[in-house]
């Protein structure tokens, strides 16, 4: 996936073959925002005419523009893959958790 990012906020882009643009999706907002553009620097410019107009809207409705986060989340991973997890974590000196935001963290990081 490519991302852009402008002001701290992450769009993820994607090519349109039927428009012949490219086309973004801002992430993490409490609703849709999206631009199109041929080039980086009309994604960009886009990008940033389309953030302002999402935040200016959602100022005039006394909306929280994005979306909160509680840091928790389930994940089902196969009993294998589990078991692998734990002597990882286990032979680390780490919980589970603790092992798992790490790895999570270096990927996101990369």
């Amino acid at each position: 996936m490519n991302v852009l990012e402008v002001d701290g906020f992450k769009a993820k882009i994607e090519f349109d073959p039927d428009l012949d643009l490219f086309r973004g999706e801002i992430l993490g907002l409490n609703g849709s925002a999206d631009f199109y553009g041929k080039s980086p620097a009309s994604l960009r410019k886009e990008f940033k005419n389309s953030l302002k107009v999402f935040l200016e809207v959602c100022e005039e409705k006394g909306i929280e523009p994005t979306k909160e986060f509680s840091g928790k989340f389930n994940l089902r991973i196969p009993p294998r893959l589990h078991s692998e997890i734990s002597a990882k974590a286990a032979a680390s000196n780490k919980s589970i958790n603790q092992w798992v935001v790490e790895v999570l963290e270096e990927s996101v990081n990369e």
